[in-house]
């Protein structure tokens, strides 16, 4: 079946005639959402009588609603001039037709009204105004002055005050973050500087500490191993062993020794003290200064001491003990003069007792002693190496044979029948040494040297040869040197 249409028909609105109802505008009919048929157009109507031109409609006032901020207006539109068919009639175009958002600019904006709440915020803000606040974000307020901690912390560590420059540093940086105050730099200077000179004060202090710990622990003999004396204390004739130095590797300080019988094995003896001269400065002499000193003065004492230079074991050389820097500081002055064997151990002393020697045997003794000193006093070097300390110890030679031969020959001695001979014939071998050793003072190059020593040595060796059968015809002791003396 079909859809019955409706019984209605489509009638045209009614054209409004002049001085029909009220005047008015034209009012124009909404478009409709669903679709429409059009409307069907009306059969042109009879002329109408000539009518007074109608009054223009007047325009129309928006009614008042709550002012609201309005969007950004957009930019005006031009008005499009419509053609002749879809013309309206005259009279004045609403203002809503060209911008629904528009304010007519002939309109002053409604009052205020008393009653109706304001806006506020954002919405009170008109789109040309300008804010520099960000919200969330507010401007702090500009640093008024600079902290007195701060100033303090740097003035104190320059000052090398450490602790309370590390305590001011601290402080003044908690205040500057609460009070938005000056002076962050001035506080961060003064605590790296207050962290070095703490540094600096540990390792001085440390330093320090160790070398009074050092000092303390070795000077006084009451810390020491049971039996050991410091060796300031150490008296002439005492034999004694050495520990381990100060307890540090490749240190040459002695504080204590341990004193023992000389019956037992041992590896020192002490021959005897001496006392360093005191320069104008007084100030502590450098170690090769106070080598040469301690030598020059320790020589004579050993000599001394041991007399019999035959009685000194082989491997027994001179030491000596010189004061510490802090020692000097406190006015000691001693050298204390050793005999000493860092490698063997040996019995007995060193020690000639002159009250038991014979005439005969300190006539000897003191002939042979320059001789020896000068033999003992060969340069270290190679001839090639050294050959003017080799020419000036040949002149040493010469005349330090020279001198024993006069010494033996004195006339005084009651010379032991079985020694006699050999004294005599001693003493011409020693002249043939000293001749040999002026010709190698005499030598003009280094090889023509080293050939005149030669000879001379082979001298010394047959004088020593005769110095064992004349000490035993002495009763003196050959000693442990005498196998060497024999090669």
């Amino acid at each position: 079946m079909s859809k019955p249409e409706s019984d209605a028909a489509v009638v045209p609105a009614p054209t409004p005639t002049p001085g029909a109802g009220p005047a008015s505008g034209p009012t124009p009919e909404p478009a409709s959402a669903a679709t429409a048929e059009p409307a069907a157009t009306p059969e042109p109507a009879a002329a109408p009588e000539p009518a007074a031109t109608p009054e223009p409609a007047a325009t129309p006032e928006p009614a008042a609603a709550p002012w609201t901020a309005p969007a950004p207006a957009a930019p005006p539109v031009p008005p499009v001039a419509p053609t002749p068919a879809d013309a309206p009639a005259a009279g004045p175009v609403p203002p809503s037709a060209a911008d629904p958002w528009a304010v007519p600019a002939d309109v002053p904006p409604p009052a205020a009204d008393p009653a109706t709440p304001q806006p506020t915020g954002w919405a009170a803000v008109t789109p040309a105004s300008q804010s520099g606040f960000q919200p969330g974000f507010p401007y702090p307020a500009a640093p008024t002055r600079t902290n007195g901690f701060a100033i303090a912390s740097l003035v104190t560590a320059l000052f090398c005050l450490w602790p309370l420059a590390l305590v001011f540093a601290v402080v003044a940086l908690v205040q500057i973050s609460r009070r938005n105050e000056k002076g962050r730099g001035l506080a961060v200077s003064g605590l790296v500087v207050g962290v070095l000179s703490l540094i600096v004060s540990l390792v001085a202090f440390i330093g320090l500490a160790a070398i009074g710990f050092d000092e303390e622990r070795y000077a006084d003999s009451r810390h020491g191993p049971k039996g050991s004396v410091a060796v300031n204390d150490l008296r002439v004739g005492d034999c004694f062993d050495q520990p381990p130095l100060s307890g540090d590797p490749g240190s040459t300080s002695v504080y204590w020794v341990r004193v023992v019988p000389c019956t037992a094995p041992h590896h020192a003896e002490v021959a005897g003290t001496v006392v360093l001269p005191t320069g104008r400065d007084d100030q502590y002499p450098s170690g090769a200064e106070m080598g040469r000193s301690a030598e020059k003065l320790c020589g004579p004492v050993r000599d001394d001491y041991a007399f019999d230079s035959w009685l000194v074991p082989e491997g027994m050389d001179d030491y000596y003990y010189y004061p510490g820097t802090r020692a000097w500081m406190t006015g000691d002055r001693r050298v204390t003069c050793t005999f000493q064997d860092k490698q063997q151990a040996h019995t007995g002393s060193v020690r000639t007792d002159r009250t038991k020697l014979t005439q005969a045997q300190r006539t000897y003794l003191d002939a042979v002693l320059g001789y020896n000193k000068a033999l003992y006093a060969e340069p270290e070097q190679d001839v090639a190496d050294a050959p003017a300390a080799y020419h000036q110890w040949a002149k040493t030679m010469a005349a330090a044979c020279r001198k024993e031969v006069a010494e033996l020959s004195a006339n005084g001695t009651d010379w032991p029948e079985g020694a006699r001979s050999k004294l005599i014939e001693l003493g011409a071998v020693t002249l043939d040494a000293a001749n040999a050793w002026d010709a190698a003072a005499r030598a003009a190059d280094p090889a023509e040297l080293e050939r005149e020593v030669g000879k001379a040595d082979a001298f010394s060796v047959k004088s020593g040869k005769l110095a064992v059968d004349i000490r035993r015809a002495l009763g003196l002791s050959t000693g442990e040197q005498a196998a060497d003396v024999r090669v």
